[in-house]
């Protein structure tokens, strides 16, 4: 990378990280673009050379934080692999927690959860795609209740102060996932 080139995308860094500064203490609609330039030292017409917006800053964080397809590795369904394993995505939760811990919290954008799962929903449904005996609207409706209930544990995780072992979260994610909640409750 030439010199230019790396100036380019520190000052772009700069300016992502004063936002962030900025966006976990305050909502969005009380930032300003005077607010993020002061933070990091620039002025607003080199905030302009990258955003449009600070809602623009947002979508862009938000969309580096969406998982491509080659980081989404098979999911094992018993011992068939189908779609995304759980450690796999905690661990991609983990890798970018400082986001996503504000960004599905209280004080996050409502909208994150959804971009997230609508990004992975796609990939799963097209492991049953070509399977004559799943009903595929039934199936969207468990995916987004797996995928919801996934990402609200680990939101709830990442809250706590006294958490389980993230090895302890993935195993209760797994059985929970694969035996159903019930199984998981004490006998009454």
């Amino acid at each position: 990378m030439n010199k230019r080139a790396a100036i380019t995308t520190q000052t772009k860094q700069n300016l992502i990280d004063a936002f962030w500064f900025l966006y976990c203490d305050m909502r969005i609609e009380k930032i300003t673009i005077k607010d993020i330039t002061n933070k990091a030292g620039y002025n607003r017409g080199t905030f302009y050379e990258y955003f449009k917006d600070v809602y623009d800053v947002l979508e862009h964080i938000e969309d580096s934080l969406i998982p491509s397809l080659d980081e989404l590795p098979p999911i094992t369904i018993g011992s068939e692999m189908r779609g995304m394993p759980t450690n796999t995505f905690l661990e991609l939760y983990e890798n970018n927690s400082k986001y996503y811990a504000v960004l599905l919290g209280d004080g996050g954008d409502p909208a994150f959860a959804s971009k997230l799962k609508n990004a992975i929903k796609p990939i799963i449904i097209q492991e049953f795609a070509n399977k004559p005996t799943v009903n595929q609207q039934e199936l969207d409706y468990v995916i987004e209740y797996t995928l919801s209930a996934m990402i609200g544990m680990m939101s709830y995780w990442y809250r706590q102060t006294d958490k389980l072992p993230s090895d302890q979260l993935h195993e209760l994610i797994r059985k929970l996932t694969e035996q159903g909640v019930t199984r998981q409750l004490p006998a009454l």
